[in-house]
């Protein structure tokens, strides 16, 4: 779990360093697992529930590390690894809301070893709608709590086994205080109005899957860069270097921008060498690691880019991908004012109208509606412009009733203005 990086905490505030109770022993055998269950069971209330993962040092987003908490049943450290799937512990919580900081980083992984919340709270997810200035998780046990935590260990490889202690620590305090901190975060949103929008909120997330995986067949095409690649052959030469990549990546369990950065992939697409002395290019990377890995994975697995490229040279011209298709995607805000002035019109009337929203409730403005959803509708407006037909534009793309309520008003109005 992440949040917003926190600056040095105030020493008017409590610093906890280790769990009360301890650091407990990480579950990774058939014997603990049952003892969690069987602890989780007889617990009772909310769930406090973090995970670990290795971004940065393995291929894919898994969890590594688990921590849950629950009153009656204490803090439990989990390693999903020996286990292959917990639906065992997914069954023992399905009655319990979970409590997590910044939801939509842990869903995933979660979801991958078989565990979903039912019911949830987004402690992160819910100060933005309290209006706190900073939402990382020790910011906002400093604001209501009066505690920060120490946090060292925020970006190290979770793989490492054995876990050390200083590690499992921290990684038992996440969980320390997070039903605590929901009980007051949930008070502060009822006083202020807003407990209804944030479990509006809530329940959304519940259904949350996060981006496509590598096993999308258009995940290539988010290679960083790729406007620039224009021609169907360039193209193909990209999409067959990204899946070499990502195989490479995979059987050595590395992030595939270890293995080669999506610069290096699109400069390789351009200029589809046919020998390895023609790999190399004058391009320089943004810095010396990302350099030096070009450099070399660009040696390393030289047949394979060459493989690729001369597997994209070969292809007849009936297989080269077609250009990405924009369909209902708005072209950049920058671009409306030349391509539809009236609707740079629109979108500069609703930012307006947002911002003095925003500035009102103390809730940012990405919260009160999404851009997407906000640009989709002021671009390819309805065919009825009033206030029923922009509600329901908006549902269909999947904004929640309270920020349907506040925003649609301000959409209809700048429709009407600038039609």
């Amino acid at each position: 779990m992440s949040g917003v990086s926190e600056e040095d905490p105030s020493s008017d505030f409590d610093r906890l360093e280790t769990p009360p109770g301890g650091v407990p022993v990480v579950v990774d055998t058939e014997a603990g697992l049952e003892e969690l269950l069987s602890a989780l069971r007889s617990g009772e209330g909310p769930v406090a529930v973090d995970a670990e993962r290795a971004s940065g040092y393995r291929y894919g987003q898994k969890a590594y590390l688990i921590q849950l908490r629950r009153g009656g049943a204490g803090t439990w450290l989990v390693d999903p690894v020996p286990f292959g799937d917990l639906a065992r512990v997914d069954t023992a919580l399905a009655e319990a809301e979970w409590v997590i900081h910044a939801a939509t980083q842990d869903i995933p992984c979660l979801a991958e070893v078989g565990m979903r919340p039912r019911a949830l709270f987004d402690t992160e997810l819910g100060a933005r709608l309290a209006g706190l200035p900073r939402v990382g998780l020790s910011a906002v046990l400093e604001y209501y709590l009066g505690v920060t935590l120490a946090k060292e260990h925020s970006a190290v490889d979770w793989s490492t086994r054995p876990l050390p202690e200083p590690w499992l620590r921290y990684a038992a305090l996440d969980v320390e205080l997070l039903v605590e901190l929901r009980e007051r975060m949930e008070r502060d949103l009822r006083e202020q109005g807003k407990l209804e929008w944030a479990e509006q909120e809530f329940a959304a997330l519940c259904d949350f899957t996060g981006p496509p995986g590598p096993e999308d067949p258009d995940a290539w095409r988010r290679t960083t860069g790729i406007h620039r690649v224009r021609k169907p052959r360039s193209l193909a030469a990209l999409r067959e270097l990204w899946e070499t990549r990502d195989e490479i990546a995979r059987e050595r369990d590395v992030p595939p921008g270890r293995v080669l950065p999506d610069g290096t992939l699109v400069d390789l697409a351009h200029r589809m060498p046919t020998q390895a002395s023609g790999l190399a290019s004058g391009r320089k990377e943004s810095s010396r690691t990302r350099q030096r890995r070009a450099e070399q994975g660009l040696l390393r697995h030289q047949r394979a880019w060459l493989a690729a490229v001369r597997t994209a040279a070969e292809l007849p011209e009936e297989e080269l991908p077609e250009p990405a298709r924009r369909g209902d995607t708005p072209p950049p805000p920058r671009a409306w004012a030349e391509r539809e002035p009236a609707a740079a019109e629109r979108l500069t009337r609703v930012r307006a109208g947002l911002a003095e929203l925003s500035e009102r409730l103390e809730i940012p403005v990405e919260n009160l509606m999404t851009p997407d959803v906000v640009r989709r509708v002021l671009w390819r407006t309805p065919d009825e412009r009033d206030a029923q037909a922009v509600d329901a534009a908006t549902a269909e793309l999947g904004a929640r009733p309270w920020q349907r309520e506040l925003v649609v008003p301000i959409l209809v109005e700048a429709l009407a203005a600038h039609p």
